[in-house]
C-alpha cells in the first residue's frame, strides 16, 4: 500500500522495489528533492493562472453578487485549469521519474492538455466560486451559526470534491478518454481503493481547512508551497494504487515511446 512510506527505524540500507526504486520515506525524499524546483515554478505559474478566477470570485462575494459569481467562476477556471493541468503533468512525470527539462515538459504539458483543461477548469471553478461564497455566507457574514448537518454537508460537498478532482485530473493529463470513462474510472477507483482515498481526500481538506482558518498569515504561504506541495503529497499516497489500477507507466511508455523513465 502506498501508505507504508515509513521504512522502520535501525532497517539499515534503504530497500528498493523490483524497478530499482527506493521505497517509503527513502522514495519520497528522493522525488521532493530532485523536483522541489519544478513543483515550485508549476504552482507559481497555476496562482497566476488563478489570478483571475480570484479577482472575479473576490468582487462577486464583496457585492453578493451571484450574478458575478456565476461567470467569474466559469471563466476563471476555464482560464486556470490548463495551469493545474500542467501542475498535475509535472508532479505526475516527477513521480514516474521521466526525463526533460522543466520548461520544455511544461511547454509539451501545456499544448497538449489546455484545450481538454477549459470544460474541467470550468466546472471546477464553478464549484471553487460556490463554496467559497457559500462558506462566506454561512460563517462569515451570518448572524447565526449554522447547524452541525449544514456544516456536515458543506464538509462532504468538499470531500466529494477533493475526490474527484484527485481521480479525474491524472486521468485528463495521462490518457485520451471520454469525460464518461474517466469519471467512471474515479468512481471505481475510489470504490476499489477506498481508505486510501478516503485518507488524501480528507487530508486536502485539512490542509486547506487550516489555510482559510489562519489567513491572511497563511496566504503567504501560497508563494512557498503554491497549491503544489498538498498535490504532491495526495499523489504520492495514491501513486502506487494508481499504477496498480491504470497500469500508468505501461501505458505511458506504449503511448509516448520517447520517454523512458529513469531507474534509481
Amino acid at each position: 500500500m502506498a501508505f507504508n512510506i515509513f521504512r522502520p527505524f535501525g532497517s539499515g540500507e534503504p530497500q528498493r522495489d523490483a524497478r530499482g526504486r527506493l521505497i517509503g520515506i527513502d522514495r519520497y525524499q528522493d522525488v521532493l528533492g530532485r523536483n522541489w524546483k519544478r513543483f515550485l515554478l508549476s504552482g507559481l505559474c497555476t496562482l497566476a493562472g488563478f489570478l483571475p478566477f480570484a479577482a472575479g470570485v473576490a468582487y462577486a462575494i464583496l457585492s453578493s453578487s451571484v450574478l458575478v459569481l456565476l461567470p467569474a467562476g466559469l471563466l476563471g477556471g476555464a482560464v486556470a485549469g490548463p495551469f493545474l493541468a500542467c501542475l498535475y503533468d509535472t508532479i505526475l512525470r516527477a513521480l514516474r521519474d521521466a526525463p526533460g527539462s522543466w520548461g520544455q515538459n511544461y511547454r509539451k504539458a501545456l499544448a497538449q492538455n489546455w484545450r481538454g483543461a477549459l470544460l474541467p477548469g470550468a466546472l471546477t471553478g464553478l464549484f471553487l466560486a460556490a463554496g467559497a461564497f457559500a462558506g462566506m455566507m454561512l460563517f462569515g457574514l451570518a448572524e447565526v451559526w449554522p447547524s452541525v448537518g449544514t456544516i456536515c454537508i458543506y464538509l462532504f460537498s468538499w470531500l466529494l470534491f477533493f475526490a474527484i478532482s484527485t481521480l479525474y485530473w491524472p486521468q485528463l493529463v495521462l490518457f485520451e478518454q471520454r469525460n464518461v470513462i474517466r469519471l467512471r474510472n474515479a468512481l471505481l477507483f475510489a470504490l476499489t481503493y477506498f481508505l486510501p482515498v478516503l485518507g488524501t481526500t480528507v487530508l486536502q481538506l485539512v490542509f486547506w481547512l487550516l489555510m482559510v482558518l489562519f489567513a491572511p498569515w497563511t496566504l503567504l504561504l501560497l508563494l512557498v508551497a503554491a497549491i503544489w506541495f498538498i498535490l504532491f503529497e495526495t499523489l504520492f499516497l495514491l501513486y502506487d494504487d494508481l499504477e496498480k489500477a491504470f497500469r500508468l507507466e505501461e501505458q505511458i511508455a506504449e503511448q509516448f515511446p520517447d520517454q523512458p523513465v529513469r531507474r534509481d
